[in-house]
């Protein structure tokens, strides 16, 4: 395969953004039994851009198994600070998970880890393989993924204004490598985690 292409979407940050992306609109977006849709509408608009754009040879979605992880067990208060997440959109993530199976997208999801630590060990190992990764995000941890075979594009707005994150483009706007980038946020620290 000439030119292999590993598109990483971590499902719970994207669904997040796409469930607040519509929010104002939620009560239009609801199917006759009741269920809430705002979420599976935006995340499957964007997941066609992706596509489009990015034309993945490979491509997995990365979802958080639980609230619990190898963190919590090293920090009791790890991401106490983050606000419960809204019971609209938790009805609408198994509709997700299930419209990507059917579309014939993997999933991928393990205990005790986020979907974070998903991403980043297929990075390394599609970096690896000699693949041109592409994560996509609405973690700016992430960009400290970057390389020269890995862009992380970052939600900005919504679900379809993203920004490129690259070496340079982290040295730009941080002032740091993507490796100084660790250092700079456990130095600084972070209210949500």
């Amino acid at each position: 395969m000439a030119d292999k292409k590993l598109l990483l979407i971590d499902g719970n940050s994207v669904a997040f953004r796409a469930f607040y992306a519509l929010y104002r609109q939620l009560e239009s977006f609801k199917n006759p039994e009741g269920l809430h849709t705002n979420a599976i509408y935006a995340f499957k608009n964007m997941l066609d851009v992706l596509l489009k754009d990015v034309k993945p040879t490979h491509v997995l979605v990365a979802f958080d198994a639980g609230k619990v992880t190898f963190r919590n067990k090293m920090y009791d208060d790890y991401k106490g600070g983050r606000q419960k997440t809204p019971e609209e959109l938790l009805e609408q993530l198994p509709y997700i998970q299930e419209m990507l199976h059917d579309l014939g997208i993997k999933t991928y999801e393990l205990k005790n880890y986020e979907a974070d630590d998903i991403i980043g060990t297929f990075v390394n190992l599609g970096e690896t393989a000699d693949f041109k990764v592409t994560v996509v995000t609405g973690d700016r941890d992430l960009t400290q993924l970057t390389s020269n075979k890995t862009t992380v594009m970052v939600t900005k707005h919504g679900v379809s204004d993203l920004e490129a994150y690259t070496p340079e483009h982290m040295k730009k706007i941080n002032g740091v490598t993507p490796t100084e980038f660790i250092d700079m946020k456990a130095l600084m620290g972070d209210n949500s985690d």
